[in-house]
């Protein structure tokens, strides 16, 4: 939900790419069933130790080794993009970017669509910033339009994983309910407001807090496992 919220704004403004993020996102359905199979049967805490160093990964990225997965690299894309031609390329606005179905592109999409449902399914998260890099470095998507896009992925790989549950894990919608009201919230004052700061502080306090959140996790699940 919260996914499909923030991703009206890039709808309007032409940057995300539905038949190809479809593609993209259908991809993933087996790994996200693969996951979520392997979800059931693995300790939770043995999860969370994993998620954790997910987490990691996920903010290194971020700072490092993916600067132009974020907000500030966004920008960057788009300032590009208004000194440039606006055409295709991963620097600009890629008004028309098209995918040459051949055996290559192909088997990429499957590819990187699987391994990213895999980790949907697996720990529940929607793998945004594994599916920007993906679209950028493999299918050569312009960045603006890779991360609009990646909202779409994200919202399917997000819906297949939950429908692989159904039947296995029970819902607890007086948890879910007042969560996604909350997370909805969350994406249109916090739109607002990262409008209001500088994009590189925003960064470095939001990889800040996945550490953070890194560490807490790794170290309750350790003590549960030690216990």
């Amino acid at each position: 939900l919260a996914a499909l919220v923030g991703m009206g704004e890039h709808l309007r403004a032409g940057r995300v790419e539905v038949r190809p993020g479809l593609l993209f996102g259908l991809a993933g359905v087996g790994g996200s069933f693969l996951g979520s199979a392997l979800n059931r049967g693995l300790d939770p805490d043995v999860l969370l130790l994993a998620f954790s160093g997910l987490i990691v990964i996920a903010a290194w990225r971020m700072l490092t080794g993916c600067p132009t997965c974020t907000r500030v690299g966004e920008e960057a894309a788009e300032r590009a993009a208004a000194a440039g031609d606006g055409g295709s390329g991963v620097g600009g606005t890629g008004v028309g970017v098209r995918l040459r179905l051949d055996v290559t592109t192909v088997a990429k999409v499957v590819a990187a669509g699987t391994a990213v449902g895999f980790f949907t399914g697996l720990f529940g998260v929607g793998g945004g910033f594994i599916i920007v890099p993906a679209l950028t470095l493999l299918l050569a998507f312009p960045m603006p339009k890779a991360i609009g896009t990646s909202l779409l992925i994200i919202a399917v790989n997000c819906a297949w994983a939950l429908l692989a549950r159904a039947g296995h894990t029970e819902v607890d919608w007086a948890v879910t309910l007042p969560f996604a009201v909350a997370a909805l919230a969350g994406v249109v004052t916090g739109t607002r407001i990262a409008d209001r700061l500088p994009a590189q502080t925003l960064l470095r306090w939001f990889a800040g807090l996945l550490v953070a959140v890194a560490v807490y996790t790794a170290v309750s699940s350790l003590l549960k496992l030690l216990a």
